[in-house]
């Protein structure tokens, strides 16, 4: 599939164990932390491996260690962690993994059993981050909003408690919890669905809940639910916000300072994006946008610092919170620094919420800069979209300067590593936006045909478009070093006390780099994507790395992995590599492709209005095909035969294909299949084109 493609799309969007270990290395001393523990390997979020086994004198001898193909296709985001000897890992619908570490030995599995027909409720995927763990007992969030504590020797459920405040709202939760002195916290998702966002705290002995701090005011006509509330509430205005839910979710981003006895978290994106729709009278809308740091012990409010006053371009401060202690102008400096999708690297002081350094890493056009004295961005004129009526391109666009992909920070260097994306987007305002309430429909405000208005926006960003590896010296504010990748998006980094930085290239890489200055010096295909961050651990003196490979969540709508563009198909895999192991990854099976579909005699202005509709409400999850989940652009003859008794009759649902017929009546779904047969048609076209052979293909399990 081509990028451009997919591009547009955005645009438009606005088991087997096979144990393969050869002989290792000497342990060369007694490695302190063989353990990947937490999400981040320390409370401070750093993913950084202290392990030195694997350097840059023999990193070229890595080769595969075991694998395990876990159930579902649907995308792997999980960061495993790895303690005595277990690995446990979640997969998509929130499937918990626990292997034997050093061998890949399945040692026990759980499925929450989360209904497949909630499939669609979110906006990115039924993918999970991963787990926690405290004293014995591994904790996950659900997809439908339990959180579960589970023995870590068994699996075996010890409690379960429903997070979900109200839940005819369409709250989903995607991200790994985190447990602080003794308390479970966790977030969710949905703030383009029609919710409002907040985190909670749970007693990890009993699961009773502890405090919650909800993100977003509520109806201002009830008795506010803490004083932090009532402060916020006074920076919306203008309408009722509380209907369309506000956003503000926690969907991921939760870091601790023990010494401070500070928990800072990232707060997300407004719902709808459009700020005139959610707060026409102006205001900052707190706390969206906004890294808050509490106390863990009652969630007591002790600052903020707010990255985006107003937000409204699905901008939020939800990337992950890493803490830093270092010397700056000769001063100690604890920072608080953050990549998110603003464009920025923002270097905060978490004693106190200042903002120290806020340096753009990739092109930025929505604001010129940041006053450093009031901590607040100097937008630009075309940034207000909602104001001026006018349809803007946009840098960064809504997958952002850099995403949700975990980064890493090496102590010796200095530096800071993270995948770098200029991705702009069309942003334009839809005057006829109405809060939609239901699942699975989707609430941004925005209109998505205004990139279909104007070409010229989107000949830009086809030519600007591109990505890297990058390096920042977070003392000096700057690029150390960067290195072009091949496909702009790509996956969290690793950092090693080995003088390496681990990074999964989406084409199908996963590769090693020279921390000091990028040089390449290992790779290793792994077919598909790696979206999450690898972790390094060891098991009786010998270092691994792991990495998840599987692409799929929102992100896979925008540029298809490796697997994708081969016609494969993308099995969720764990690869775990050691020095001198002589394991295969294999590859995937292919794909089952058919480009057979009926002729395209609807005229343009039905197709047109169904393209509307089918990213609307279909792209979403089916943009490029991949994750598991099919390129409707290849449905079969009879798959289009039984579209209504798919779309609307939901008879995929046990699938993960929910039933639409709330949201699309028989005349809009014959729109959206006018479409997908016109873009069949001229798939096929292109290829016969490219070839000179007609395409033909299978509908297999399609």
């Amino acid at each position: 599939m081509s990028i451009h493609r997919w591009l547009s799309a955005l645009l438009l969007l606005a088991a087997a164990s096979h144990a393969c270990a050869g002989p290792a290395d000497a342990q060369r001393a007694a490695a302190p932390g063989a353990d990947w523990p937490a999400y981040g390997r320390t409370p401070d979020e750093q993913r950084f491996s202290p392990l030195t086994q694997i350097d840059q004198s023999n990193v070229a001898r890595l080769g595969l260690a075991w694998t395990q193909t876990l159930d579902h296709e649907r995308g792997l985001e999980s960061t495993p962690l790895v303690i005595d000897g277990v690995m446990y890992v979640t997969g998509a619908w929130s499937v918990v993994y626990a292997f034997d570490a050093a061998s890949g030995r399945a040692l026990w599995k759980y499925d929450p059993q989360v209904d497949r027909a909630r499939g669609g409720d979110g906006c990115c995927g039924v993918v999970n981050r991963g787990v926690a763990a405290w004293q014995g007992r591994i904790f996950v969030g659900a997809f439908d909003g339990r959180l579960i504590a589970l023995d870590a020797g068994t699996g075996t459920p010890v409690w379960s408690v429903q997070t979900f405040v109200d839940p005819s709202r369409p709250y989903t939760i995607t991200g790994a919890p985190r447990v602080v002195k003794g308390k479970v916290l966790i977030g969710n998702g949905g703030a383009e669905m029609g919710v409002r966002g907040y985190l909670s705290a749970y007693d990890a002995n009993t699961g009773e809940l502890a405090w919650r701090f909800w993100t977003v005011p509520g109806d201002p006509s009830q008795p506010f639910e803490s004083p932090a509330m009532a402060m916020a509430a006074k920076t919306w205005s203008g309408a009722r916000w509380w209907e369309w839910g506000g956003g503000g979710t926690v969907w991921d981003a939760i870091s601790f300072d023990p010494e401070l006895d500070l928990l800072y978290f990232g707060v997300g994106n407004g719902g709808a994006w459009a700020r005139t729709l959610r707060s026409p009278g102006g205001g900052d809308n707190l706390f969206l946008s906004s890294i808050v740091a509490v106390r863990p012990d009652t969630g007591e409010y002790v600052w903020h610092y707010q990255l985006a006053p107003g937000e409204q371009w699905d901008y939020p401060a939800t990337a992950q919170l890493t803490l830093i202690d270092t010397v700056i102008d000769g001063l100690p400096r604890k920072l608080l620094v953050q990549v998110p999708k603003h464009g920025f690297v923002y270097v905060i002081d978490r004693t106190n919420g200042r903002l120290l350094s806020a340096e753009p890493f990739t092109k930025v056009t929505w604001a010129t800069g940041y006053d450093l004295a009031t901590g607040r961005p100097l937008e630009t004129p075309q940034a207000d979209y909602s104001a001026t009526g006018k349809a803007t391109l946009l840098y960064p666009g809504v997958v952002g300067g850099h995403n949700w992909h975990p980064v890493s920070y090496h102590p010796r260097t200095g530096y800071l590593y993270f995948g770098e994306l200029q991705l702009p987007s069309v942003y334009a305002l839809d005057p006829a936006a109405t809060w939609r309430m239901g699942k699975r429909r989707v609430n941004t405000g925005q209109d998505f045909g205004a990139a279909v208005a104007h070409p010229e926006l989107q000949a830009e960003a086809a030519r600007t478009t591109r990505g890297s590896l990058l390096a920042w010296d977070i003392v000096n504010a700057r690029p150390a070093w960067r290195v072009e990748q091949k496909v702009p998006l790509n996956g969290g980094t690793l950092a090693t006390a080995g003088g390496l930085v681990f990074q999964g290239a989406t084409e199908g890489r996963l590769v090693a780099y020279a921390a000091e200055d990028g040089r390449v010096l290992w790779e290793t295909p792994t077919f598909g994507g790696i979206p999450a961050g690898p972790v390094s651990y060891a098991v009786d003196g010998r270092q691994f790395i792991a990495a998840g490979i599987g692409w799929g969540g929102a992100l896979s709508i925008v540029f298809p992995d490796g697997a994708t563009v081969a016609g494969l198909r993308s099995p969720n895999r764990i690869a775990v590599y050691a020095l001198d192991a002589t394991g295969v990854l294999p590859p995937p099976p292919p794909q089952d492709r058919v480009l057979d579909p009926p002729p395209a005699t609807a005229p343009m202005e039905q197709v047109n209005r169904g393209m509307l509709l089918y990213f609307d409400h279909c792209g979403i999850c089916h943009g490029s095909g991949g994750g598991g989940v099919p390129d409707l652009g290849y449905m079969s003859r009879q798959t289009h035969a039984d579209f209504a008794a798919i779309v609307l009759g939901g008879a995929r649902a046990d699938r993960g294909m929910p039933s639409f017929h709330e949201q699309l009546d028989t005349e809009a779904l014959e729109l959206v299949r006018a479409f997908l047969v016109w873009q069949a048609n001229q798939l096929k076209a292109a290829q016969q084109a490219t070839t000179g052979v007609p395409a033909s293909g299978s509908e297999g399990t399609r």
